[in-house]
């Protein structure tokens, strides 16, 4: 198979459907993008990488950055992380509250904004720094040592996260929060600003085509932990789609 031939194909299709859809505009700093900025990376775990259109270019991958931390936390601690968050779809908005309430705090799984916050503080609680953790984790498999957060969309999250701010609020007040809020938002804003373009997304990502194993070979998950978090990506990873 032709594969590059193939991302040109798909790329064709697909980039005059981007007049469809609107940048997010919920943060500032998003709303600003250029919205016909169109790139496509395709990583074989045979080491082979190759892209189309602007796949060299970073954004800021903003709820991507969920899949790495929850990774991580799974790598350490599995147990106790699955008695605070679900496994389910929501069937709401990524940023809904509605569920929180009648579910007494406790997310429906860790894609939607409420779940990755309490992968956040987990992973707090397992390292001390979250960010430097999933930033550490994402310089070393994408081979990117400069890879960094977006300082202009990390304030522009600070500055308009009332939403997240409320959803850490109400999960705190059902105990289900470890750490302070400002600490958890903090962490979980400049997550979402890491900046990294297709290339280096899907060179880290490759974990989880390699069943758990890292670029280096050492194992980051175990065969059924990688397996668990694709089905949960299958089910819950573009919330209420």
């Amino acid at each position: 198979m032709d594969l590059q031939n193939l991302l040109e194909e798909v790329a064709a299709e697909a980039r005059p459907r981007a007049a469809e859809g609107r940048v997010a505009d919920y943060i500032p700093a998003l709303s600003r993008v250029d919205p016909a900025s169109f790139g496509l990376c395709l990583a074989v775990p045979e080491g082979g990488v190759l892209g189309t259109g602007d796949w060299r270019t970073r954004f800021s991958i903003q709820g991507i950055a969920k899949v790495f931390a929850l990774s991580l936390v799974l790598a350490k601690d599995e147990d106790s992380l699955w008695a605070r968050v679900g496994r389910e779809p929501s069937g709401t908005p990524f940023n809904s509250l509605v569920q929180l309430e009648h579910e007494l705090g406790i997310p429906r799984n860790p894609f939607i904004n409420a779940g990755a916050l309490v992968v956040v503080d987990r992973l707090l609680g397992l390292c001390g720094d979250a960010f430097g953790a999933v930033r550490g984790f994402l310089r070393e498999e994408s081979g990117s040592p400069d890879l960094d957060l977006d300082p202009l969309v990390a304030a522009s999250e600070a500055a308009h996260g009332d939403r997240n701010a409320a959803l850490a609020h109400f999960m705190a007040s059902y105990g289900n929060l470890e750490h302070p809020v400002a600490e958890v938002l903090d962490h979980y804003f400049r997550l979402c600003a890491l900046a990294l373009s297709c290339e280096e997304l899907a060179r880290a990502a490759l974990f989880l085509a390699r069943h758990g194993l890292r670029g280096d070979g050492r194992r980051l998950l175990s065969r059924s932990q990688a397996k668990r978090i694709n089905a949960v990506l299958l089910t819950c990873g573009t919330y209420d789609a």
